[in-house]
């Protein structure tokens, strides 16, 4: 099965540019990078990224036939998504055990499964 983690952030962090993005210490990155080649070896990585800020982004709101954008930063948003990986796992408990052993000292992040669509 696939799941996709999305790792959460605030407003907060939403405000800051690509450029003031808060970049983590050496040891911490040194940390996250072995955590990722272990999700490599293992072939539980698909895919990974880190998203840039709602001032980047657009939204389209569907009604009927009718279609509306909205240009970013989102401001009313209290919880955004700040990043995301896909994993090849057995089972949520095998994802939750991965997750847990993920080298962060703080944040929320939210498993879930991504849905098997039928083959046209």
């Amino acid at each position: 099965m696939q799941v996709i983690i999305l790792a959460k952030s605030g407003p907060e962090s939403d405000s800051a540019s690509e450029s003031q993005a808060r970049q983590p210490d050496p040891e911490s990155l040194a940390a996250y990078m072995r955590f990722t080649k272990e999700l490599v070896d293992a072939g539980v990585l698909l895919a990974e990224g880190r998203l840039l800020p709602t001032s980047n982004a657009a939204r389209v709101h569907f009604d009927g036939a009718a279609r509306t954008v909205t240009d970013g930063p989102f401001t009313e948003a209290k919880e955004l998504v700040g990043g995301y990986w896909i994993w090849q796992v057995r089972s949520l408990d095998e994802a939750i055990e991965w997750l847990k052993r993920a080298p962060f000292e703080g944040g929320d992040f939210e498993i879930r499964q991504v849905m098997d669509m039928p083959a046209q």
